[in-house]
């Protein structure tokens, strides 16, 4: 079973930047596909950046060239680095394991192990 804690978040204003940190731990993890998702109220979360097996980072076109996601193998920890944040960016951020090696940005629906969520707020 694996078990997805996340850190980071909070309130910063519009161009800041803010770096969000998931520490996995239990199974086979590092196998896995992984990433984050984002959700606005009233809205199901969607993908916007995923590395899988090898290292290949994608990301939704709303984040690409502003968010970088990275993992630290050694450590079992998988970073969101987000600069040029935009109003839009507001959301409740979750870090995410999919159970296969990913070739794309996937949907919710693909998602195994969830984090508990943190709130980003953009003002």
């Amino acid at each position: 079973h694996v078990q997805l804690v996340e850190s980071g978040g909070g309130s910063v204003q519009s161009g800041g930047s803010m770096t969000l940190s998931c520490a996995a731990s239990g199974g086979t993890h590092f196998t896995y596909c992984m990433g984050y998702f984002r959700g606005a109220p009233g809205k199901g979360p969607e993908g916007i950046a995923v590395i899988n097996l090898f290292g290949r980072e994608m990301y939704a076109d709303s984040v690409k060239g502003r968010f970088t996601i990275s993992r630290d193998s050694a450590k079992n920890i998988l970073y969101l680095e987000m600069n040029a944040l935009k109003l839009e960016d507001t959301a409740m951020y979750y870090c995410a394991a999919i159970p296969y090696s990913c070739s794309r940005v996937p949907p919710s629906g693909a998602v195994q192990y969830w984090g508990q969520g943190t709130q980003v707020t953009v003002s």
